[in-house]
């Protein structure tokens, strides 16, 4: 099949999860399946939004009482002449033109004396306690200039009650959660990130330490958490399998249901692999998927019933990837062994069946190739390169069982057989998450 072709019925494969309701502390990540619409008013009525005093009408103004933010209302509306200290925040009373702020009042009593500036009280408002509060009387007076309307926020002036402020497909990120929680949210519905359990096979296979002879270190799991987190998905688990037959067969025949334990590394006995295996969405198994005598997942699938969709893509690295229906619906992706051919198999087909699954959207960019690259004859090259002005420079060190061009550069260029120099796509690669 083609690297086209299998790139689109990868996606095509996936169904969309449905919706979920989730706790704001579990949105995190996740992408809105519905607008984010504000259920409050923001402000959710008239405040002030300096410390100072609401004053209705023309000056001098009789202070008549105290609002604090948080506090009792002033229930009486004001009547020109009249005036209540205030705190940013609190609410302004019925009938308040504006806010004057403190330091640009003059306190005047009735009585007498000399004029000073600043609060009644003796400083701003949100510095005061409630034992310094005055008994306000008719010899209370304050002057200043005012500017009807200022320092007043509305309700609604800065979100409407009802208002669309996110669109559906937004990630959830931190500011997002702080925004829904303001709008009077505590659980959002969300797409659900789809969970990936990984399954990592071969008896020469380690997973730390330098390798002895014949064997090697594990170079696939590692990149494929920050991958499936890039592509809008989440790991439920990793399984270290040994080579044979059976333990995959244990492992993939597992029913598909809900946890029972944390997600984690496990060991190959159908007991300590059932949680992660079981929760998963969809399935990787890393290695197993060539035709070599060590190979068994074709076989596996076979005597499970599997339904495979693709065996084998025309994509030079990762030629024998595989992608197949387990009974019972959930999705297996089958990478080669080598590491760059798994990324190429990872980005041909599991990213676009997280992205659907997920709702992550998909970026399409082209560009000339700023270097000498050799098409393949049949097959789709992928090939490391960075982005440039002068277009896409390929990095070299391409070669199937290395990552180090892959990590020198910042996308692979998937140069179609017979190239001729037209511009080609480019493929994200998974940057920091």
């Amino acid at each position: 099949m083609s690297w086209t072709s299998a790139r689109a019925l990868a996606a095509e494969a996936a169904c969309p999860l449905e919706p979920v309701p989730v706790p704001l502390d579990e949105a995190l990540g996740s992408r809105l399946a519905v607008p984010l619409r504000a259920l409050v008013a923001v402000p959710g009525a008239d405040v002030s939004a300096m410390d100072g005093y609401a004053v209705a009408g023309d000056g001098p103004w009789r202070v008549v009482g105290r609002v604090l933010a948080g506090g009792a209302v002033h229930a009486a509306e004001l009547r020109p002449g009249e005036a209540v200290e205030i705190a940013t925040g609190a609410p302004v009373p019925g009938g308040a033109e504006a806010v004057v702020p403190w330091e640009r009042v003059t306190i005047a009593p009735a009585s007498g004396g000399s004029a000073s500036s600043g609060p009644v009280s003796g400083g701003p408002v949100s510095r005061m306690r409630a034992a310094r509060v005055p008994a306000w009387g008719d010899d209370v007076w304050i002057e200043g200039a005012v500017e009807v309307g200022r320092h007043i926020r509305r309700r609604g002036e800065d979100i409407a009650e009802g208002a669309v402020v996110l669109g559906a497909g937004t990630v959830v990120t931190p500011v997002a959660l702080g925004l829904a929680a303001g709008l009077g949210h505590d659980v959002l519905l969300v797409r659900p990130r789809p969970r990936v359990t990984v399954l990592v096979t071969g008896d020469e296979v380690v997973q730390q330490g330098l390798p002895g002879p014949g064997r090697v270190r594990d170079a696939i799991g590692p990149f494929l958490p920050g991958l499936v987190e890039w592509a809008g998905g989440r790991i439920a688990g990793t399984l270290r399998l040994p080579d044979g037959a059976h333990p995959l067969h244990d492992a993939l025949a597992l029913p598909s249901r809900p946890a029972t334990a944390p997600p984690g590394p496990a060991s190959a006995s159908p007991g300590a692999a059932f949680a992660p295996a079981s929760a998963a969405d969809v399935l990787v198994v890393c290695g197993a998927s060539a035709k070599g005598p060590a190979d068994h997942l074709r076989k596996v699938l076979g005597d499970l019933g599997a339904d495979v969709l693709i065996d084998g893509v025309a994509v030079r690295p990762g030629h024998p990837q595989l992608l197949a229906r387990l009974p019972g619906g959930r999705l297996l992706v089958g990478l080669p062994g080598n590491p760059f051919a798994a990324l190429a198999a990872a980005l041909t087909l599991l990213a676009p069946i997280l992205r659907e699954l997920a709702g992550t959207p998909v970026r399409h960019e082209a560009s000339a190739l700023a270097g000498e690259v050799r098409a393949h004859p049949h097959d789709t090259r992928l090939v490391p390169v960075r982005r440039s002005g002068r277009g896409a420079v390929p990095v070299g060190h391409d070669r199937p069982g290395s990552l180090w061009g892959a990590a020198l550069a910042d996308a692979l260029a998937a140069v179609p057989p017979g190239w001729a120099g037209e511009q080609v796509e480019l493929i994200e690669l998974p940057a920091g998450v």
